[in-house]
């Protein structure tokens, strides 16, 4: 399609000569959970796509409180026995096109809660050796060499205790040639029953709250009114830098919440992209968005 002719801007060019990222008032990217099934294709080919400048690598279900660390990757591979060791060239691949990657721990089965700020610190030290920029002869790295960008939290079960301290041990491990970035999936009742403490902290880069299977705060059909009243609670309170709108990629991703294509870019996006903590919208799942093509249908008008 041919453009319009645009007077030449020198300040653009030297911008985008330099490589400088520019910021767009109101523009949104996409964060995508994957890992929860081993049809949804590889990491490396999910990144490939360019749609998903984020996505979370789920999950680590069970840690904590003295149990080892266990990582779940679905039909993918098995890390147990080191065959997870081979995402390392799809984790470097998705790193050299800016894609930001992070493991996300917890999800809605799995064994995991914190006893203390000790072992709040022993599982920072675990994520940090095995997965993120630290190094430890006695630590297994299960995804190889690679450093993962961050972590996810999706606290659904157990205790609220210590995740804020998990949060600082991870946010001060950070180096001016390893920023860990944190980032969340709370759920849409504000403030969130397990997570409220840790988001308290002001540490999340990236928030993607969960605005389904929660009635009281999602869409409903026709209706976007509870919706938008949650996310302008979550915006105005949220102390993290951006809040991302989380949806199911298809009705069969979730119980509820599940919002048309169309109704999202013509009823939702407009209202919630004035905010000035708008990011995006978060999908789940990779799964999920190949049977339907959401991400598609949206990402023009993120």
């Amino acid at each position: 399609m041919a453009s319009k002719s645009s007077k030449f801007n020198p300040l653009l060019f030297f911008l985008l000569l330099s490589g400088t990222t520019i910021s767009v008032a109101g523009s949104g990217g996409i964060a995508i959970y994957w890992g929860q099934n081993g049809n949804e294709g590889t990491l490396a080919k999910t990144c490939a796509t360019g749609k998903f400048p984020y996505v979370n690598l789920a999950f680590l279900n069970v840690f904590g409180n003295g149990s080892n660390p266990e990582l779940n990757l679905a039909g993918h591979c098995d890390p147990a026995s080191g065959g997870c060791v081979s995402l390392t060239t799809d984790i470097r691949s998705c790193q050299k096109q800016g894609v930001k990657l992070m493991l996300a721990i917890g999800g809605g089965i799995g064994r995991y809660s914190l006893s203390s700020k000790l072992d709040a610190r022993n599982v920072s030290l675990y994520l940090w050796n095995a997965f993120l920029g630290g190094k430890s002869k006695s630590v297994f790295r299960p995804l190889g060499d690679a450093a993962l960008d961050g972590i996810d939290f999706d606290i659904e079960l157990g205790s609220s205790q210590f995740y804020d301290d998990l949060v600082r041990y991870l946010k001060s491990y950070c180096t001016r040639s390893q920023r860990v970035y944190i980032t969340g999936a709370p759920q849409c009742p504000f403030p969130d029953r397990l997570m409220g403490t840790a988001l308290n902290t002001a540490l999340f880069d990236y928030v993607w709250v969960q605005f389904y299977n929660n009635p009281p705060c999602q869409y409903s059909t026709g209706n976007t009114t509870n919706l938008i009243k949650s996310w302008n609670l979550w915006s105005r309170s949220l102390r993290a830098k951006k809040l991302f709108l989380g949806l199911p990629a298809a009705t069969q991703a979730a119980g509820s919440g599940f919002i048309p294509a169309n109704v999202l870019t013509s009823q939702v996006l407009p209202v919630i992209k004035k905010s000035p903590k708008y990011g995006g919208v978060m999908l789940w799942s990779k799964f999920w968005d190949d049977q339907s093509g959401y991400s598609s249908s949206i990402v023009s008008a993120l």
